[in-house]
């Protein structure tokens, strides 16, 4: 007898059809075809069988309002069809979505966390980490990560949870709602001055949070040199002095040099790099754990073979772990 590879595989794999109902406006650049672009490269490198398909539900509400105020989640359940800023449109259904997505997202967090999946990645729209306890933003409606950041919390207080996000636009949303909190180290890499205007050097977090927030702003036209040499300055330096139980890693590929929406110039190839050293620092720090969220990324064909090359590097990982490399 034969046997299916993703039921041996330890990559855990995060999508729904439904996701691609979420209509975040007419030629708006986050659009249902990122998803197809990207299962069509995954599928193309052989990776969709690699990994095991995580079944989830959406997120029940007492979850996300571990993160997001309850008078906002109403808010945005009554503003479907209206545009929320100018950048963010809340469609018919996107509500109930946005749901979902946190549910995929949260079902994978329990999942690495309790041992029965090395890592995985989680292809959900809509995105996340611009997302405000109070307010959709940047076309964000809920903070995907935060929602299963706060829910390990919720299980242990005392847990250290490391966060990095490399999508190019700093994760504002993500930094506020774990800015005070000492269990939460949240790192990112962005381009800066730029788009959401927040990220400089000088926001270190607060009160029991400060030093737990390292913001490491890149500029313009800064390329694969530059962006490694700013994430191992991360891993080598404050996240491993932290010494997590667990890694996020707010996966936005927008920072590629085809993007039409930012400046710098990472390559698909320095992607895989930048997972490959995320990957061998959770192997020495965290017993493998790498919970891996889609986020930005608006050129297509860019978009689909960055993450093939990121999602070869997460299932390489846990290949090794099953053969005990």
């Amino acid at each position: 007898m034969g046997h299916d590879p993703s039921q041996q595989s330890l990559t855990g794999w995060v999508f729904s059809e439904t996701f691609l109902e979420h209509n975040a406006g007419i030629s708006h650049p986050e659009c249902p075809e990122r998803l197809a672009a990207i299962c069509e490269q995954l599928s193309a490198a052989g990776h969709l069988t690699q990994m095991r398909p995580v079944a989830f539900d959406a997120a029940p509400d007492n979850e996300i309002t571990r993160v997001h105020s309850p008078a906002y989640m109403q808010q945005l359940d009554a503003a479907e069809g209206q545009h929320w800023d100018a950048d963010t449109f809340i469609g018919q259904g996107s509500p109930r979505i946005a749901r979902l997505a946190a549910g995929g997202v949260l079902t994978a967090a329990c999942q690495v966390w309790d041992g029965k999946l090395v890592n995985a990645f989680c292809a959900v729209r809509p995105p996340g980490h611009h997302a405000l306890a109070d307010a959709a933003m940047g076309f964000c409606l809920f903070n995907n990560v935060a929602v299963a950041v706060a829910h390990i919390l919720s299980v242990k207080p005392d847990a250290k949870i490391l966060i990095v996000d490399w999508d190019v636009h700093h994760g504002n949303g993500t930094q506020a709602i774990f800015y005070d909190s000492a269990s939460v180290m949240y790192a990112s890499l962005h381009q800066y001055p730029f788009y959401p205007g927040t990220g400089g050097l000088r926001e270190t977090g607060r009160g029991p949070g400060e030093g737990f927030t390292v913001n490491k702003p890149l500029p313009a036209g800064a390329g694969d040199a530059e962006f490694l040499e700013a994430l191992n300055a991360v891993l080598d330096g404050p996240a491993r002095q932290f010494a997590p139980e667990i890694v996020f890693v707010s996966a936005g590929f927008d920072a590629h040099a085809y993007d039409p929406l930012a400046n710098l110039e990472v390559t698909t190839a320095g992607f895989a790099s930048a997972t490959e050293r995320v990957c061998a620092f959770a192997r020495d720090m965290c017993s493998n754990k790498v919970v891996s969220v889609l986020e930005g990324g608006y050129h297509l064909a860019a978009l689909g073979k960055s993450v093939a090359a990121h999602v070869g590097e997460l299932i390489t990982a846990g290949q090794s772990v099953r053969t005990g490399e």
